[in-house]
């Protein structure tokens, strides 16, 4: 008996295939009407058993109107998909129409597509919640049976996340009927993702499908030639190394981890590339006409090499990939699987991928990802509760759609999974601040956006309102950019405003993998010409661009550096490294905290082995300095990596146990926020999500300087008059709870309590050295390269006794201490004594 219907059997057969046991799975559960989340290994054909269930029914029973809508994160995967399925579809004779849905179809389509509907829909999130909101929706939607999310581990957790689910919520009060798929290579949770997949916000009614097994990746760590980086992150001391990879293979993807990496990593490569190899620079400030033209490049086979951030990481399908490079530390398992998947992309061959870590405690970073990758581990936080922000957004484009009643679209909402512990009273407070902005702003005209009938229904005001909000639909917020137009040229992207007023006329900056000098600002638009000269160009550097560092692979290192028997997997410069600081100092142990003191230059540095991530040491440095002033230490700073924490201070710092106590959570991070411009940031943002304050406005885009002045005075009017507004609670629950990872510091306090060892040296310990290097950032202010490696030099010279000598270790631009400021030898330490 044939297990596939014609002719979907028959073009099978052509090919010498069989259907996968997890395809005949997802078809079995397309029959028996059932919603299912499918997790399997990268190339074991996810995309086709998604698809199969659609193919089947549309070329058993051909019929008008949509059938499947398939949702992506990217449009760029959406485009891929359409294409990747129009030629099964073609050569198996199917009357099966596929269009693509995306803010870069054309007008005249997408009128078309809400008049008649192709048979499969692939859109976006945003361009989801655009159709729902028209008054048609009903109807464009009315005869839908599938609903495909592809990559859903990239959308879970995420404010486009939280969109997409109200969405799925609403499309299953128009089509109950309709039933859902998810698709992911990479899951740490599968039960919350079965949640977001069921249409009732309940795990236990999808189906699991999974796939165990599918081959171990071959991936190896490859260090530069020479001396290995003490600190710096960007990785450039490898770059003939990577150049030399590139080369012996067919088509490389080189991953890294920051957009300024990318500009700096595919410059490197560019000014070695003697062979003139095809190397290709994608990231997610390039104008979406030049990433077009790199994906098509790929596509077609035409390029040897692409840099690339988390832009190329999901799903698409070059199959003459056949390695990939990541430069720096993964920070994830699951994220490093995600990439390396784009190599060799079947299930049953091995992908092919190299680590390149950029200093010695990202070293570590790789071998516990490499240890991870083969015990068949994942990482990665569970999804959060839904955004309040992005219900604002929803409510007031369902009812764009249709008048509703509250009760029954909080029923709906809740069974949104981000959503199914929604109290009432906050759905209530979102709903209020749609309909007319609230207690404090309810006198101003233009926030009154919804009425009440007579019966409860509630409405928009009218066709105006609904203009601004599709004009405006989406999450995705960015800090205020400034477009980089070339003279008499093409506008080659965006950079954040604050690195363009940094910049004079004259100054080199390197940007879409070529160096460019300013000249001038024209407008909203900065001009530049080729550049070139002396001196090395700036790179520009995007907030909120890092990768945070899983927990997991934050206690892995740990565990590594503390236990010698794990050493054997680490180079010699690691260990070597590694047994000096036992020497001189001591190891971080798993469960406590590891802090040095020693004075340099006039000052005295703290240095905290803390591995939460960058994101949370930065915070956890504010509310340190915020309690080193209040103790009387006098800091005078303090800058975070991913690993080590340090601040420094005019006083010998000794009360370790106030400084590390679990109580800095309470009173000094409500006092730190508060005085913090972090939190009008994160209003900022909200406000622009819930709508309170527009990106865009008919005829022109709003001044992002405009936006921030207005967001500031709604701000300080609502903490005056209305401070319980929904809005700020969403701002300090988001800042707590994203923004400055309060949980990893609550966790590292309460690992910390009673454990913490204070070391008392009379010099930098090795393992604090790549934590000076990143002070000597924050001190330099000009380019003074030779006092630079000088002293970068005398601090490893000083951390290891004279044992090892400084060759030119730190590459990266920048990455080098300066020399310490000249001040009076460190002032006694204050009455008291060390703790």
């Amino acid at each position: 008996m044939r297990t596939l219907p014609e002719p979907l059997q028959s073009w099978f057969d052509r090919r010498g295939w069989q259907p996968r046991p997890h395809q005949i799975a997802m078809l079995d559960a397309a029959r028996a009407g059932e919603s299912a989340l499918l997790i399997a290994p990268t190339g074991a054909g996810k995309t086709l058993a998604g698809f199969l269930p659609t193919l089947a029914e549309l070329a058993a029973t051909p019929r008008e109107g949509l059938h499947t809508l398939y949702v992506s994160p990217l449009k760029a995967l959406a485009v891929d998909i359409a294409r990747n399925l129009v030629a099964p579809v073609s050569e198996m004779a199917l009357d099966i129409s596929i269009e693509t849905r995306t803010g870069d179809t054309p007008a005249n389509r997408r009128a078309r597509q809400r008049e008649k509907p192709p048979n499969i829909l692939l859109t976006t999130p945003e361009s989801l919640t655009l159709l729902l909101s028209l008054p048609e929706a009903r109807e464009m939607f009315g005869g839908l049976r599938r609903i495909v999310i592809d990559e859903i581990h990239a959308l879970a957790g995420t404010k486009r996340g939280d969109q997409l689910a109200l969405c799925l919520s609403r499309l299953s009060a128009l089509v109950p009927g309709a039933a859902r798929v998810g698709l992911s290579a990479t899951v740490a949770h599968p039960d919350a993702l079965r949640a977001y997949v069921a249409p009732s916000g309940r795990s236990a009614d999808a189906k699991l499908v999974e796939v165990a097994g599918g081959a171990l990746p071959d991936i190896d760590i490859q260090l530069p030639e020479g001396h290995l980086p003490w600190g710096g992150h960007m990785g450039l001391a490898s770059a003939p190394e990577i150049y030399r990879r590139i080369e012996a293979a067919r088509v490389t993807i080189v991953f890294v981890n920051t957009r300024a990496q990318s500009e700096l990593i595919f410059a490197a490569l560019w000014r070695m590339n003697e062979a003139v190899l095809p190397i290709a620079l994608h990231h997610g400030s390039l104008t979406v006409e030049q990433r077009r033209k790199v994906e098509a490049a790929m596509a077609a086979g035409k390029l040897r090499a692409v840099v690339a951030t988390s832009s190329l990481d999901l799903g698409i399908d070059w199959g003459d990939v056949d390695q990939v490079i990541q430069v720096g530390a993964p920070k994830g398992v699951s994220r490093l699987m995600q990439r390396v998947g784009r190599s060799n992309h079947r299930m049953d061959e091995a992908s092919r991928a190299t680590l390149v870590p950029a200093n010695r405690f990202e070293v570590i970073e790789c071998v516990a990802a490499l240890g991870a990758v083969k015990a068949r581990k994942q990482d990665g936080d569970p999804p959060r509760p839904g955004g309040l922000d992005v219900l604002a957004q929803h409510i007031l484009a369902m009812a764009c759609h249709a008048p509703f009643l509250p009760d029954d679209l909080f029923a709906e909402v809740t069974r949104a999974a981000p959503y199914a512990a929604l109290p009432r009273r906050d759905f209530d407070d979102v709903l209020r601040f749609v309909e007319d902005g609230g207690y404090a702003l309810r006198v101003y005209e233009r926030y009154r956006r919804l009425f009440r009938d007579a019966e409860g229904y509630m409405h928009v005001r009218g066709p105006a309102i609904a203009r601004q909000l599709r004009m405006n639909l989406g999450t995705i917020v960015e800090q205020p950019l400034v477009k980089i137009r070339m003279r008499g040229g093409p506008m080659l992207g965006e950079v954040e405003e604050w690195f363009v007023s940094t910049l004079r006329p004259g100054d080199n900056f390197l940007f879409a993998g070529q160096v460019l000098r300013f000249e001038a600002m024209d407008g909203v638009v900065a001009m530049v010409r080729p550049g070139g000269g002396p001196g090395e160009p700036r790179v520009p550097a995007y907030g909120g661009s890092r990768l945070p560092l899983s927990t997991y692979l934050a206690a892995e290192v740990r565990e590594i550096m503390h236990d010698p028997s794990r050493w054997s997997a680490l180079p010699d410069p690691v260990r070597e490294w590694l047994d000096m600081q036992r020497l001189r100092s001591e190891l971080p142990e798993p469960d406590g905290l590891l802090i040095e003191t020693f004075p340099r230059g006039g000052r005295w540095f703290l240095v905290a082995y803390t591995f939460e991530g960058r994101l949370a040491h930065q915070s956890l440095g504010m509310l340190l300095t915020k309690r080193m002033e209040r103790l009387g230490y006098a800091p005078m700073g303090y800058v975070s990596t991913d690993y080590v924490l340090s601040a420094w201070s005019a006083f010998e710092p000794t009360d370790m146990e106030t400084l590390f106590s679990e109580d800095m959570l309470g009173e000094d991070l409500d006092e730190w926020m508060a005085e913090s411009s972090m939190l009008r940031r994160t209003f900022r943002n909200i406000a622009m999500i819930a709508g309170l304050i527009d990106k865009n406005h008919p005829g022109a885009e709003k001044s992002k300087r405009q936006m921030t002045v207005n967001s500031d005075l709604i701000y300080d009017v609502l903490r005056r008059h209305e401070p319980d507004h929904i809005l700020l609670r969403a701002t300090r629950a988001e800042a707590a709870s994203g923004l400055t990872d309060i949980s990893r510091i609550a966790a590292l306090l309460a690992r910390a309590k009673g454990h913490i060892r204070h070391r008392v040296l009379d010099c930098v310990s090795p393992l604090a050295v790549p934590a000076l290097i990143e002070v000597g950032r924050e001190w330099v202010a000009g380019g003074a390269e030779d006092a630079l490696l000088a002293e970068a030099a005398a601090l490893v010279e000083e951390a290891t006794g004279g044992a090892e000598s400084f060759e030119g270790n730190l590459n990266d631009v920048n990455e080098a201490l300066p020399p310490a400021p000249r001040e009076p030898r460190p002032r006694k330490r204050r009455p008291g004594g060390r703790s």
